[in-house]
């Protein structure tokens, strides 16, 4: 899988992120404080692995800030991402199966490299839930953001 990952800060779970998403076989391309010469200020960096996911150079993506809150609402600024703050792997799974999430927003503060890998389990495991209600929900998504954009 192609996964675009960003984070304004060069941290230890944001260089773990990457090196367990490589670990695990995805083709990784990184943005903001994990390339250097990128913009690393959390609204550039989110946007830009959104953008990938959007335009269908990225399967999914993962963004992170200290909070995970800035990444999260970058993202989903980007028509087409469902971006999903997850600070523990029952969310993660919840927004995968739930929500049809393409973008995992994680926090540099809260996530411990055993947390991030239980957080990565559950959103790699999860797949889009094919229930009728759920997917109205995701459907009604796909809706605003046509008519936010015009498109």
């Amino acid at each position: 899988m192609r996964i675009s990952v960003s984070s304004d800060m060069d941290e230890p779970v944001a260089r773990a992120l990457v090196a367990e998403l490589r670990e695990r076989g995805h083709e990784v391309r990184a943005h903001g404080a994990l390339s250097p010469g990128d913009d690393a200020q959390w609204a550039f960096c989110s946007e830009a692995a959104a953008l990938e996911v959007a335009d269908g150079t990225a399967d999914q993506a993962v963004v992170c800030c200290w909070t995970g809150t800035g990444a999260s609402i970058a993202a989903n600024k980007v028509p087409g991402v469902r971006a999903a703050l997850c600070t523990d792997a029952c969310t993660a799974d919840g927004a995968r199966r739930w929500n049809d999430a393409n973008v995992l927003a994680l926090s540099l503060r809260l996530t411990s490299v055993p947390l991030l890998k239980e957080i990565l389990d559950a959103w790699f495991a999860g797949a889009p839930s094919e229930d009728p209600e759920d997917r109205r929900n995701v459907d009604r998504t796909v809706r605003l953001d046509r008519a936010r954009t015009g498109s």
